[in-house]
């Protein structure tokens, strides 16, 4: 049990890290393995993300002080918060990835995600659906690939003409 004092520092922790990140993704790690949970904070680490586990009350409060309408309480599981200052599309994918290596027995699952600058809570299919985006290099690179075709295709046509005419 957590005295007051410790509580109002969770508190103050909590304001603190929603005042200098971007998005946070809510996660249930009940049933899921310490080691695995590890190599989970080494993803999130790699992406500039961190995770923490906050009482949902604390969150709550935290939310309220710092003049976000979220109530974290919703979610009847256990909850851990990453906390990133990037985007969410940055981060959705590490946290999906690491679902998908999980045992299918795992009770592991992605709650949902919040925008803290747009101030929008983004439902757990949804963040879901974003973490299976390819990288935003990969995206870059499909688009360069497509606006890039028809020139190439054109090129070909041309130098086949010319070909003809040479004849």
């Amino acid at each position: 049990m957590l005295t007051k004092q410790q509580k109002s520092e969770q508190i103050k922790e909590g304001k603190e890290i929603l005042k200098d990140n971007k998005s946070l993704i809510f996660i249930d790690f009940s049933g899921v393995a310490m080691e695995e949970l590890k190599k989970l904070r080494r993803a999130l680490r790699d992406v500039g993300a961190k995770m923490k586990v906050f009482k949902k009350k604390l969150l709550r409060i935290a939310f309220k002080e710092s003049g976000i309408d979220f109530n974290p309480e919703q979610f009847e599981a256990q909850a851990a918060t990453v906390f990133s200052d990037k985007d969410i599309f940055e981060i959705a994918g590490s946290v999906y990835k690491f679902s998908k290596s999980l045992k299918k027995d795992s009770s592991f699952g992605i709650l949902g995600a919040y925008d803290l600058l747009a101030k929008l809570f983004i439902d757990a299919e949804t963040v879901k659906k974003i973490g299976q985006l390819p990288s935003k290099e990969i995206l870059l690179g499909q688009l360069v690939g497509m606006l890039s075709m028809p020139i190439k295709m054109l090129m070909n046509v041309l130098n086949e003409k010319s070909k003809m005419v040479e004849k």
